[in-house]
């Protein structure tokens, strides 16, 4: 691992890494000195290239004080990563946070919501949209889900612009977490 400045306000964060699957998901485990570089323990907005491939994207927390790359299909097909492979990363600190990718379910509750509701999601900070993306997805349960969307829009609808305080160092994607901690490979 390296750690190099660029002229900007933040070090550029270099290291390798091996792509493994969780659950469905492909990933890249930030080393535990990388993770430590960082200016938070839960998501944090960059900029990376992987194997040379630039993406705009959002760290996520470990449970374990550290950190992970997701892999998703469109990068993992630019970068013509795989399971196993090891590729190089770099990582700069983001100025602005990219914007998430919606759920269905919360998108269509977002449009059929009031425009007060509508403006305030547009107002907030794409940050904060990570926040109630996070949790409404941090559950399996179907239930429990539909639920956090009609809550999201309750609360929205009285001003609150932050889903809640959920632990935001803990890895909640269901999909690749057990009680809080990113699950060792498959």
């Amino acid at each position: 691992m390296t750690t190099s400045t660029n002229g900007s306000k933040a070090p550029t964060i270099s290291f390798t890494a091996e792509a493994e699957v969780v659950g469905e998901t492909t990933l890249l485990r930030l080393p535990q000195e990388a993770s430590a570089q960082l200016p938070s323990r839960g998501q944090v907005a960059v900029q990376a290239a992987v194997d040379g491939h630039q993406v705009a994207t959002v760290l996520e927390p470990d449970g374990r004080r550290g950190h992970w790359i997701r892999v998703d299909d469109a990068l993992a097909q630019v970068a013509e990563v795989t399971p196993g492979d090891t590729v190089q990363v770099a990582v700069e600190i983001a100025e602005g946070w990219p914007e998430p990718e919606v759920p269905p379910d919360l998108s269509a509750a977002l449009d059929e919501a009031p425009e007060k509701i509508q403006h305030i999601w547009a107002d907030i900070t794409p940050m904060a949209r990570w926040e109630w993306v996070r949790w409404v997805g941090a559950t399996k349960n179907a239930d429990t889900r539909q639920r956090r969307v009609q809550v999201s829009i309750d609360k929205l609808d009285h001003g609150k612009r932050r889903p809640c305080c959920f632990d935001l160092s803990s890895c909640t994607d269901p999909d690749v977490s057990k009680s809080g901690k990113l699950v060792e490979p498959s």
